[in-house]
C-alpha cells in the first residue's frame, strides 16, 4: 500500500561550475600562437516541477538528498567544458516550497509550474576569454563558483473543490468511496483515515474533486488528534461538506454539538493572507447513516434547526446510497458557481521584472569592531563571486582581482569608511576571505611586464619616497665629509709627510 507524505525536508546540492583552463597554443612554426584555454561548464540546476501525475511526497521522504552534476573544466584548443545536466524533481500540484526559516519561496499551484530550487555554479573563464589588447597572454584563469547547497521544506496542500470534514468515524471515507472511484481504508474504529484522500466525482455534467480529511476532534486547532496536521488540505477547497454521524453511541454527542465543535475548530484555524476564512466559504451538511432507524429519526428532528441557521441539509446513507444522487448534483452546482465567480475575480498580481536601478549599489562596506581592532567587511554579489573565482595561488590572478575591485569602486569606499593601509578587510559574510588592505595593489595590472602567473606589485620592491631619497642623499654627503675630515687629520699628524720622505 502506498503511503501518503505531505511534508518533507529536502536537502539539495547543485553542481559546481568547472574551472577555466590556462593554455597557450603550441604549433610548429607558430611560436606566438596565443592563449587558447577554454571556459568551464556551468553546474546543473535542481528544478521542482508541478506534475499532476504525482500525488504524494513519499519519493523525497525516503531519499531526501538530491544532487546535480558538476560542470566540467575547460581544456586547451579553446574547448569549453561540458555543462552539468539539470535535475528535474516532480512534485504534486499544490506543493509549497519554504526555506529553513519558514518563509514561502513559491507556491506550485498550477500544473507545469517550474522553480529552480538550487541554481548551479557558474563556470570560470579560460585565459583565452580573459585576453585583451593589453593583457595578451594571461597566465591565469577563473575558477568555477560552487552551486547552491542547503535545505528547503516541501509542504503539500491538496487542491480539491470540496472538503469533507467531521468527527472520526462519521463516514467521510465511506462517502468518498460511494461518490467516486477512490478506495480509502474503511474500518469501524476512530482515526482510520491517516492521510487525506482525493476522489473525482461525476454527477451528470458536473465534474469535481472531493478531499477526505482525517477526523477532527475538539482541540484540533491546538494540536490534538490528527486534524491540525491536515487542516491545511482544506485551505484550497472552495466549499465544505460537514459529514455528521446521526448513529453515534458516544455519550454527550449529538449532531448539533458535533457541528458546533467542528465550526469552532475551523474558525480557530488561520488561513494564509488573501484567502477566504474557512467559515465564510459555502457549507453543506450531510446527516449520515440514516439507514439506521434511530439515526433517521434523529436526522428528521435536527434538520429544521440546521436549515433555520442557513445550511442546506441532506440526509444520506453511504450503505444504501440513499440521498447521494441529490447530494452529488448539489455539490456540482455549488462548485460550478464557485468556479464562475473565481473566473470573474480580478487576476492575481503579476510579477513584474524590472531592470537594475541606475543608482543601485553593487556592494556595501561595513566597519565592524573586534578584539583586534576595526575590520571592514565588503558585502555584495559581485565581490563575493569574484573572490570565489580567484585562484589565490596565482599572483597574476590576485592582481586581476584587485583591479576588478578597484574599478568597482571598492578602494574609494574603503577610504570613505576610514580604512588605511594595513587595515583588515573581509570579503563576504562569516569568515569570508581576509587580507590586509594595501592600496598600492590596485593600479595598471595590464601595463606591468612580468612572467605569466606573476604580478610584480606583490613583490617586496616598494619605491622610495622623496623624503627617503633626500635622507639617503644627506647620509651619503655626511659620510663623504667625514672621510675628508679623517684624511685631513692624518695629514696634520704627519702621516702623509713620513710616507713621502720614505718614498724619496
Amino acid at each position: 500500500m502506498v503511503s501518503f507524505v505531505d511534508e518533507v525536508r529536502l536537502f539539495v546540492r547543485a553542481g559546481h561550475g568547472g574551472n577555466g583552463c590556462v593554455s597557450v597554443r603550441r604549433e610548429k612554426f607558430k611560436p606566438l600562437g596565443g592563449p587558447d584555454g577554454g571556459n568551464g561548464g556551468n553546474g546543473g540546476d535542481i528544478v521542482l516541477v508541478a506534475d499532476p501525475q504525482v500525488t504524494t511526497l513519499l519519493e523525497y521522504h525516503g531519499r531526501p538528498h538530491r544532487t546535480s552534476p558538476n560542470g566540467q573544466p575547460g581544456m586547451g584548443d579553446n574547448r569549453s567544458g561540458a555543462m552539468g545536466e539539470d535535475v528535474e524533481l516532480p512534485v504534486p500540484v499544490g506543493t509549497v516550497v519554504k526555506d529553513p526559516d519558514g518563509t514561502e519561496l513559491v507556491d506550485l499551484a498550477e500544473p507545469g509550474m517550474r522553480f529552480v530550487v538550487a541554481p548551479g555554479g557558474q563556470g570560470g573563464l579560460g585565459n583565452a576569454a580573459l585576453a585583451s589588447t593589453k593583457r595578451k597572454a594571461p597566465g591565469f584563469a577563473l575558477l568555477g563558483t560552487p552551486g547552491f547547497e542547503g535545505e528547503v521544506t516541501l509542504e503539500l496542500k491538496s487542491i480539491a473543490d470540496v472538503a469533507l470534514v467531521g468527527f472520526p468515524s462519521a463516514g467521510k471515507s465511506s462517502l468518498i468511496a460511494a461518490l467516486s472511484a477512490a478506495r480509502p481504508k474503511i474500518a469501524d474504529y476512530p482515526f482510520t483515515t491517516l492521510h487525506p484522500n482525493l476522489g473525482v466525482v461525476q454527477a451528470g455534467d458536473h465534474r469535481f474533486t472531493v478531499a477526505d480529511v482525517p477526523g477532527l476532534i475538539e482541540g484540533a486547532s491546538e494540536g490534538k488528534g490528527l486534524g491540525l496536521e491536515f487542516l491545511r488540505h482544506v485551505e484550497r477547497c472552495s466549499a465544505l461538506l460537514h459529514v455528521i454521524d446521526c448513529a453515534t453511541l458516544e455519550p454527550g454527542r449529538d449532531p448539533l454539538s458535533d457541528l458546533e465543535v467542528i465550526l469552532a475548530e475551523l474558525g480557530a484555524y488561520p488561513v494564509p493572507e488573501g484567502q477566504t476564512p474557512l467559515l465564510e466559504r459555502p457549507q453543506f451538511i450531510a446527516l449520515n447513516k440514516i439507514d439506521v432507524p434511530e439515526a433517521r429519526d434523529l436526522a428528521d428532528f435536527v434538520r429544521p434547526e440546521l436549515e433555520s441557521r442557513g445550511y442546506r441539509v441532506f440526509e444520506i446513507s453511504t450503505v444504501s446510497h440513499e440521498g447521494l444522487r441529490q447530494l452529488g448534483f448539489a455539490l456540482g452546482e455549488l462548485v460550478d458557481r464557485a468556479r464562475a465567480e473565481a473566473a470573474l475575480a480580478p487576476a492575481p498580481e503579476r510579477i513584474v521584472m524590472r531592470p537594475k536601478a541606475v543608482d543601485e549599489v553593487d556592494f556595501v562596506v561595513r566597519p565592524e569592531g573586534g578584539s583586534y581592532g576595526t575590520l571592514y567587511r565588503i558585502l555584495g554579489r559581485k565581490p563575493e563571486r569574484w573572490v570565489a573565482q580567484t585562484d589565490f595561488t596565482n599572483d597574476e590572478a590576485v592582481g586581476y582581482l584587485a583591479d576588478r575591485l578597484a574599478r568597482l569602486g571598492v578602494e574609494d569606499e574603503l577610504v570613505r569608511a576610514g580604512a588605511v593601509a594595513g587595515s583588515t578587510v573581509v570579503i563576504g559574510p562569516g569568515s569570508g576571505v581576509v587580507f590586509d588592505w594595501e592600496p598600492t595593489l590596485t593600479s595598471t595590472a595590464e601595463l606591468i611586464t612580468a612572467p605569466r602567473g606573476a604580478d610584480l606589485r606583490l613583490d617586496d620592491n616598494r619605491r622610495q619616497t622623496r623624503a627617503e631619497r633626500r635622507s639617503d642623499y644627506h647620509d651619503r654627503m655626511d659620510a663623504k665629509a667625514e672621510a675628508r675630515a679623517e684624511l685631513e687629520r692624518e695629514r696634520e699628524a704627519g702621516i702623509w709627510a713620513e710616507d713621502e720622505s720614505e718614498q724619496s
